[in-house]
C-alpha cells in the first residue's frame, strides 16, 4: 500500500527501517486470513491494524489507552476496542481464529493474566503470532540505547523483553509453539537507535503514553522538511541495515512466535 502525501502515517511508516522488517516477520508469520475473525492488540499505533486489515478477514483492533486507541480508530474506522491491562479483554470466548499481539506484552504488568486471556478468546486450534524485543543475555545494541537515554521507560515497558525461553514457557499453559524465530540484528537496530534518538530530540508536541512516543498529525506538519531531508537519506539508512547479513550467526533483537491454542 502507497501512501498518498496527506497519509502521513504510512508515509512515516515506509520510511522506518525496523517497521518495515517487522511488518516482513508479521506477514512471514501470519497464516492466510481471508474469511477469519482475527485481532490485532498493539498494531502500532493503528498502522499495522491497516496492512493487515488489507490481507482480507474481519479484523478487529485493540489497545492499552485512548490515544492509542483513537489513533488507530483514526486509521481503520470500526472495531476498535480499549484493553487496560490486558486481562479483561471485551471479547467473547473463542471470538477469534488469529491473534496478532505486536509490541503489547512488555507493556503488562499481568502479562500471564493476559497469555490466558488470549487462549480465552481464541477458538480451539486458533492461531497466536507474538511480537516482543528479545531479550538477549549480552548486547552491544541494548547498551548504545541506554547510552542514547531510550529507556525502557520512555517506551513504556514493563519489562526489557523475553528470552526464546520465556516466552515459550509463558505460553506453555494453553498454547503450543509451533515456530519462533529472531529478526533485526545489530545494524538495523543501530539504524533504529539513531533515527529513534533523533526522533525523540525533535519530539515537541508529541504525546507521551503507557505505548511510548505517539507522534500527532500537528507536530508531523511541524517535522515537514526534517522530513523530507530525512526520504533523501532513508535509502542509505536502508541498505546500512541490509549489512545484518554479515551477522547471520547471531540471533536478532525482535523475538516473534507461532503458537496454537491446544
Amino acid at each position: 500500500m502507497r501512501a498518498s502525501p496527506d497519509d502521513w502515517h504510512l508515509r512515516l511508516f515506509e520510511k522506518s527501517v525496523i517497521k518495515q522488517v517487522k511488518l516482513r516477520a508479521l506477514r512471514d508469520f501470519l497464516p492466510p486470513t481471508e474469511g477469519k475473525v482475527c485481532l490485532d492488540l498493539g498494531g502500532d499505533n493503528g498502522v499495522i491494524s491497516r496492512l493487515l486489515r488489507a490481507h482480507g478477514g474481519v479484523w478487529h483492533s485493540a489497545d492499552l489507552n485512548d490515544d492509542a486507541v483513537e489513533s488507530i480508530r483514526s486509521l481503520v474506522g470500526e472495531r476498535v476496542s480499549k484493553t487496560v491491562d490486558g486481562a479483561a479483554m471485551p471479547f467473547a470466548d473463542g471470538q477469534f481464529d488469529l491473534v496478532a499481539v505486536v509490541d503489547y506484552l512488555e507493556h503488562l504488568r499481568d502479562d500471564r493474566g493476559c497469555v490466558a486471556e488470549l487462549r480465552r478468546i481464541l477458538r480451539p486450534g486458533g492461531v497466536l503470532v507474538v511480537n516482543v524485543p528479545h531479550l538477549k543475555r549480552r548486547s552491544v545494541s541494548r547498551l548504545l540505547r541506554s547510552l542514547a537515554g531510550l529507556t525502557d521507560e520512555q517506551h513504556g515497558h514493563l519489562r526489557p523483553g523475553y528470552s526464546r525461553q520465556g516466552l515459550e514457557s509463558l505460553l506453555g499453559n494453553g498454547f503450543r509453539v509451533t515456530r519462533v524465530s529472531t529478526y533485526s540484528r545489530f545494524f538495523t537496530e543501530l539504524v533504529d537507535i539513531a533515527v529513534t534518538r533523533a526522533s525523540s530530540a525533535s519530539a515537541g508536541g508529541a504525546v507521551h503514553s503507557t505505548k511510548g512516543l505517539l507522534i500527532t498529525e500537528a507536530q508531523m506538519k511541524r517535522m515537514e522538511k526534517r522530513f523530507r531531508l530525512y526520504c533523501f537519506a532513508y535509502p542509505c539508512l536502508r541498505l546500512l541495515s541490509k549489512l545484518d547479513a554479515l551477522v547471520p550467526f547471531t540471533e536478532g533483537h525482535r523475538l516473534i512466535v507461532r503458537a496454537e491454542r491446544a
